[in-house]
């Protein structure tokens, strides 16, 4: 959940403001160099737009000190009054400008930020996604670029502005009246130090309510995303009252931070108008012995409010640009991740032949467990073979080494006599295929989701994929046809037509190694009819390998590897391992069998 301004700080958010953490944030800056032209343009903006306003406290003293007789370079009030309005119109057009250079620097980098991440996202090994979760992937491109974008925008011009306001009003203030300058630079610290212990208590309270109302939300959340089990337990009364609870505890904790933070504005006011008392009563004091004129004293109240502005404000700048840092540091540790290597040769004839040699592996998250133990088997061009094996045999894993998502132990695995680090990745993949067992279709259009295999495909050419996998008999009722929605994740359309459309997408491809994990399990005896249908077609002349979980649609097959434990402990035909009574895929047939 993004932050708002002014929150506070959690722990692991804080960063000390020192050169190391602050290269940090000079990583960011490395997306901005292509516009430095306007971000410099920007900061002259601003510091002309800052020293502009500055100007206002002094020539609204002189306005004073010559409504009561007082020579300067204008005796006239109208003027000065003219004048002022002049430097308020001014410092609007330099603010205005500054405004609009800071945004088209911080919109156009943080866009390139975005698109470097997500680009580097999705070159990633399968080994980082292992690692992470989506959500907060999904953060970093989001949430953390935002406080990026906040603080490249807003924050920065504000502390430049605070800087130059702070040091430009003191410096003129000594000048001018040091007298008076001194006794504000004794009184003004201590209450701002005060404000400042008291702004962190009330700040923690703040974050605890909007904890407590992160957890209400929660609440809402998985009750919403589960509504159908919700309403099978009948659990509405249930969910009610446990997110009732969770409400009572917000108003609580938010009941006891407002006490807290009208007793914080109450001493804020107080102790500001109290420090700005105490300097008139000094200032007036001054008027009266003649060091100093009326003028000067409003002029120097204008400047020491502006000066206290100041102050106040870098305690907010401070902590943006502390989550500033920590969002760089986690956006740059995705930028600094090793991408997945995809040199290598291409191959311009792909024949489709496959060698497992003595492969070991185990998955990084899990190294004390050893998925596959010295595996080796074959498959020629344009064979079908089969994987059988219980959950947990090894089966899936084949796959993901064969598309590279992983990379071996020790051991080789070749396709065309080429060990797969000597292929190029894309030419690599581009030349496999894959039918899940589970179809996670894109929230596009059916025309979209087939096209996605060869996005240059013409209509003809997605029509004929969809016609040869059976798709096109329930796509052609649907009135909007290929242009008819397929919802998030698929969703609008049955599990077999969202199988027919992922073999649509798998035809259109056309590889020379097609990977079917057993995509006709999940279907009804019509659906797995027409499924089966449009495999067939799709095997014609491929390499194919399928992952079987019901063993009665592998008979057919030139080989079946039968897997237990990352071994194969059996080979041969449906036949040929039929006869082996006591051996483990017969076995394994008559459990299935016997559970059907």
């Amino acid at each position: 959940m993004a932050k708002k301004r002014g929150s506070a700080l959690e722990e692991h958010e804080k960063r000390r403001l020192n050169k190391q953490n602050f290269q940090k944030l000079g990583g960011i800056f490395q997306f901005m160099l292509p516009y430095k032209g306007v971000f410099i343009l920007g900061l002259a903006f601003l510091l002309l737009s800052s020293l502009t306003l500055l100007t206002f406290p002094f020539v609204a003293g002189k306005l004073i000190d010559t409504a009561q007789g007082g020579e300067w370079i204008v005796s006239d009030i109208n003027s000065i009054a003219l004048m002022l309005v002049g430097i308020l119109a001014v410092q609007s057009v330099f603010s205005f400008f500054r405004v609009w250079t800071f945004a088209l620097v911080s919109e156009r980098s943080m866009r390139d930020i975005r698109q470097a991440l997500y680009g580097k996202l999705l070159r990633l090994p399968m080994t980082f996604f292992d690692q992470r979760r989506t959500g907060e992937l999904i953060s970093r491109i989001s949430a953390d670029v935002s406080l990026l974008q906040d603080t490249f925008s807003v924050t920065l011009a504000e502390l430049f502005r605070q800087m130059i306001t702070l040091v430009a009003g003191v410096a003129f203030l000594i000048f001018t009246t040091p007298k008076l300058t001194l006794f504000m630079l004794g009184t003004f610290p201590v209450l701002v130090l005060l404000a400042m212990i008291f702004g962190k208590f009330i700040r923690k309270l703040s974050k605890k309510t909007q904890d407590e109302l992160a957890s209400a939300n929660v609440i809402v959340e998985e009750t919403l995303q589960s509504i159908a089990t919700v309403k099978s337990f009948v659990g509405e009364a249930y969910e009610s009252a446990r997110y009732s609870k969770g409400l009572h505890n917000v108003v609580t904790i938010a009941l006891k931070s407002a006490k807290y933070r009208g007793a914080f504005i109450s001493f804020v006011i107080f102790a500001l108008f109290g420090g700005i008392v105490a300097v008139m009563w000094y200032g007036a004091g001054l008027v009266a012995s003649g060091e100093m004129s009326i003028g000067e004293l409003v002029s120097f109240v204008l400047y020491t409010t502006f000066i206290g502005g100041s102050i106040a404000g870098l305690g907010d700048i401070y902590g943006q640009v502390q989550k500033a840092i920590g969002s760089s540091e986690r956006v740059l540790e995705i930028l600094d991740e090793d991408s997945e290597v995809a040199d290598g040769q291409q191959q311009a004839n792909f024949q489709g032949k496959i060698e497992f040699d003595k492969v070991r592996f185990h998955y990084p998250t899990r190294p004390e467990v050893e998925v596959l133990k010295e595996l080796s088997f074959y498959v020629n061009p344009g064979e079908k073979i089969a994987l059988a094996g219980h959950s947990g045999a090894g089966k899936s894993t084949i796959i993901q080494l064969l598309l590279r998502f992983y990379e071996v132990g020790s051991g080789q695995i070749k396709v065309d006599d080429l060990s797969l680090d000597q292929w190029n990745l894309e030419d690599l993949r581009s030349n496999i295929g894959m039918v899940p067992q589970e179809v996670l279709l894109f929230g596009g259009s059916i025309r979209e989701n087939i096209a996605y295999a060869k996005p240059s495909a013409t209509e003809e050419e997605i029509i004929s994929a969809a016609k040869k996998a059976n798709a096109w008999q329930f796509i052609s009722r649907f009135p909007e046809g290929m242009d008819t929605l397929v919802g998030e994740r698929g969703v609008k359309l049955s599990g077999g037509q969202r199988q027919r459309v992922a073999i649509a997408r798998a035809i259109l491809k056309d590889p020379s190694i097609l990977i079917l994990d057993e995509a006709t399990s999940s279907l009804d005896a019509e659906s797995e009819s027409l499924v089966q249908e449009a495999l067939d077609e799709l095997m014609k002349g491929r390499t194919t390998i399928i992952i079987a979980h019901r063993l009665a649609t592998i008979r057919k097959v030139d080989r079946i590897y039968v897997l237990s434990e990352g071994v194969i402990v059996e080979q041969g035909s449906h036949h040929e391992l039929l006869e082996q009574e006591e051996g483990f895929y017969a076995n394994l047939v008559r459990l299935q069998f016997a559970d059907a």
